[in-house]
């Protein structure tokens, strides 16, 4: 494709970070294990996102949960380093942990950083190994936190590869949790790529990540996996969902193909579907806005909220950058000015290498 204009790559790198931080801020209130929000709450959602993109009121920020804590880590990691250096991210995921434990990290995540802790980080991948019986953890972990690394490489895909890779397994070392992040980490990839004026056709955009997911899970064989390649199947779950007709698919549909729950292979195809779902107007959803009613339909499929809200944020942020993004809004959720400012550190990064 044609150089994007530079303006609107910054402004991408900063949506795709600040979609992060307010799919995570709003999604949190709401992430409570129910399947989907029933007809009450999505009422409560819509009018909360309204007074939120209101006229400013004074009210206590909203709080992020450690997807972006991590995140944050992750971006001022690479931002200072100007390269990955893994155990540089280790330490500092361990660090935020400590400082504020109450963001509502998994014990498992918890049991990892105390180890290394112990261990004075003088083996960054084992403790990650031991989880599950020495199976890894195939949670969303890795892919939630992933948006800085797709921006920092931005202009070199297999270098993202690697760097996904790296620092998944700080805490994540099971191949479908690695995967799930890469997975993520190419959506997020895709949609700088991509002109936010031009139509998206979304039937492409799901085949491309099937081709590179088909290289991904070339080598499933032997995991005990029930099918060889998960994401392959369940983007292509996507594009079946994707391709109805009408209204599109109905929520209990969505949940039974794609799931809400923790584990990377049920959520984050799921924030790949919504992205693409709001594309066009959802029942029950009051907006023009086509990065607001990613997240508001993100959210208001239940299950893991804070984590799908917060991934959809990222890819939709990225391809349609910060002029979508409500300021209002945006001051309502905790550190968006770092957030913004990290943004634009990794856009000047990636610019220049």
């Amino acid at each position: 494709m044609a150089k994007m204009d530079l303006s609107l790559l910054r402004s991408k790198f900063r949506g795709s970070m600040l979609g992060a931080l307010i799919g995570d801020c709003l999604g949190s209130p709401y992430d409570n294990g129910y399947n989907y929000l029933s007809n009450g709450m999505k009422l409560v959602l819509q009018k909360s996102f309204d007074k939120l993109e209101g006229p400013m009121f004074k009210a206590p920020v909203m709080q992020f949960t450690d997807d972006s804590a991590m995140t944050y880590s992750l971006a001022k990691s690479l931002v200072e380093q100007k390269e990955l250096e893994v155990v540089d991210v280790a330490k500092r995921f361990v660090k935020s942990y400590f400082l504020e434990p109450n963001r509502g990290y998994g014990a498992g995540v918890v049991t990892v950083f105390q180890k290394l802790r112990g261990d004075k980080f003088a083996d960054i991948v084992t403790p990650a190994k031991q989880q599950f019986n020495n199976q890894g953890s195939w949670g969303n972990g890795g892919a939630m936190r992933v948006a800085p690394v797709a921006l920092f490489c931005y202009e070199n895909y297999d270098n993202l590869l690697d760097t996904v890779r790296k620092v998944t397994q700080i805490t994540h070392t099971h191949k479908v949790g690695v995967d799930g992040a890469i997975l993520q980490a190419a959506a997020i990839y895709q949609s700088l790529h991509l002109n936010p004026n031009e139509t998206l056709n979304v039937i492409s955009f799901v085949d491309d990540l099937i081709q590179k997911m088909d290289q991904i899970e070339k080598d499933e064989e032997g995991l005990g996996l029930a099918e060889p390649q998960p994401y392959k199947i369940q983007l292509g779950v996507v594009k079946a969902l994707i391709s109805e007709d009408g209204d599109g698919p109905d929520v209990k549909d969505v949940l039974k193909k794609l799931g809400n729950s923790v584990a990377a292979l049920y959520s984050v195809p799921t924030a790949i579907f919504c992205f693409l779902r709001a594309q066009k107007p959802i029942s029950g959803i009051q907006t023009e806005n086509p990065f607001r009613r990613a997240i508001q339909y993100a959210i208001s499929l239940g299950g893991d909220t804070d984590t799908i809200g917060s991934m959809t944020g990222a890819i939709a942020g990225a391809y349609y950058g910060e002029e979508k993004i409500n300021s209002n809004m945006l001051q309502h959720c905790e550190s968006s000015e770092e957030f913004r400012v990290l943004g634009d550190k990794l856009f000047e990064i990636a610019v220049k290498q």
